[in-house]
């Protein structure tokens, strides 16, 4: 087992808030503070809103409208998210691109600060432009924290060579390096977001948010998916 990162951040889908009773389900919510609270150490979060609006998909409004929404979409999963993490005891801070009154604004200084004493930091509002995704808001958040590990939480456990719901004997790949993923324009992830992680040189890993305990497991320095690197 490699040695735990010393920070991590993690880009979690708003898919996963999603359950039977709708956009927001608390069994849905239980489950991600469940699989989040007990990392020790500090750790930054960036929270989508797919389970609300997905600007890149949206048929009812237009490109920027859509994303607009879903910035203000994500501070509503970060604020939900917020109260169950702090029911299983963790301090918690939100940061937003969006100015609200109930959010601080993104301060990476204050949020390296947070994350030094232990607390967990929930990113929202995405960079705050609309035509950007969540994905690209969490390479930049990673980056600007000094996270060395961007964990991007899945519904599948990693990156295969063909569509594993295609093709059974699809093989899961162990590692790719930035390039390999960026030439072969995988879509698991957001070509921008990979790319910012290129300069930095920050790992990637692709792992199922799913499998209980693999948050866990990847925290404490476990491979657990495809990871994305130098």
């Amino acid at each position: 087992m490699a040695a735990a990162p010393r920070r991590v951040l993690l880009k979690l889908s708003g898919e996963a808030f999603r359950g039977p009773e709708g956009a927001f389900s608390p069994g849905a919510l239980e489950r991600i503070a469940g699989e989040i609270a007990p990392v020790s150490s500090g750790m930054a979060v960036v929270v989508g809103a797919g389970n609300i609006v997905r600007g890149a998909r949206s048929n009812l409004l237009d490109r920027v409208e859509a994303d607009t929404l879903g910035m203000l979409a994500t501070v509503l999963n970060a604020l939900a998210l917020r109260t169950y993490l702090e029911a299983q005891g963790r301090d918690v801070f939100v940061q937003s691109a969006v100015s609200t009154e109930l959010t601080d604004p993104v301060s990476p200084r204050d949020a390296r600060r947070a994350l030094d004493q232990g607390a967990i930091v929930l990113f929202a509002g995405g960079t705050g432009s609309p035509l950007v995704t969540t994905d690209t808001a969490a390479a930049l958040r990673a980056v600007s924290v000094g996270a060395d590990l961007l964990a991007k939480a899945s519904n599948v456990d990693g990156i295969y060579d063909d569509d594993p719901a295609r093709n059974p004997a699809a093989r899961r790949l162990s590692d790719l390096s930035f390039d390999e993923f960026l030439a072969a324009r995988y879509g698991v992830m957001d070509q921008v977001a990979v790319e910012i992680c290129r300069q930095h040189a920050l790992p990637i890993e692709i792992f199922d948010f799913a499998a209980v305990g693999a948050f866990a497991a990847l925290a404490a320095g476990r491979r657990v998916g495809t990871r994305i690197g130098p």
